[in-house]
């Protein structure tokens, strides 16, 4: 579990985008975080994946204050168990989009023919029907963002942090999307969309929202 206790953070000194915000993402739940643009709701994600440290506040991962600890520290424990999905999908497009699956498996300890064959699957069951060879220049956006899921689901995480991951789906893509995530949530994983669907808040368990 996450438990973000009071979190404030700004940025250059100007008005705070989070102040004073307490949520629990659950293991085996999944928990929308809504609200206006700008109020925080990514900057929160990436505090709760040790992405970035809060100005004010403490991050819990199963019970470990996490907040507190060094770089190396930190991201031993992202690496250990939490992937993202991140709005832009990030993917590298000098690597085909199979490569960029695999990418976070490669500093893990399963076969690399393993990882790819189960990367496949993984494009498979979302709907990425393209040739995985392609490079991300070469395929949609919402083919992008199912990509970085794929991208996400490969190492099997305890929690999964996700950015606005149907901003560019169209309805079917949606439902297989969540429908994909709660499986996730029903596994045990602990998983937090960032969102202004109302489809993906109706799917969540909770719904937090900021601002």
């Amino acid at each position: 579990m996450i438990e973000l206790d009071r979190i404030s953070h700004s940025y250059g000194g100007r008005r705070p985008v989070l102040d004073d915000v307490s949520v629990a993402i659950q293991r085996g739940s999944m928990i929308a975080i809504t609200g206006p643009s700008g109020r925080g709701k990514s900057t929160l994600l990436f505090i709760a994946g040790l992405l970035l440290r809060p100005d004010a506040g403490e991050v819990h991962i199963d019970g470990v204050l996490a907040s507190r600890l060094n770089d190396r520290q930190r991201s031993a424990i992202r690496g250990g168990g939490i992937s993202f999905v991140f709005q832009d999908s990030m993917l590298d497009t000098s690597r085909t989009i199979l490569d960029n699956v695999v990418e976070a498996a490669e500093y893990g300890t399963t076969r690399r023919s393993r990882d790819r064959a189960r990367a496949a699957d993984l494009l498979a069951e979302l709907g990425v029907d393209v040739d995985p060879h392609r490079r991300p220049g070469q395929i949609s956006g919402g083919q992008g963002q199912r990509v970085a899921l794929c991208r996400a689901l490969l190492p099997r995480p305890s929690a999964i942090l996700a950015d606005e991951p149907t901003g560019n789906l169209d309805a079917r893509s949606t439902e297989v999307v969540l429908g994909r995530l709660r499986r996730e949530a029903e596994a045990g994983v602990a998983v937090a969309i960032a969102t202004h669907d109302e489809r993906v808040m109706s799917a969540c368990d909770t719904v937090a929202a900021l601002g």
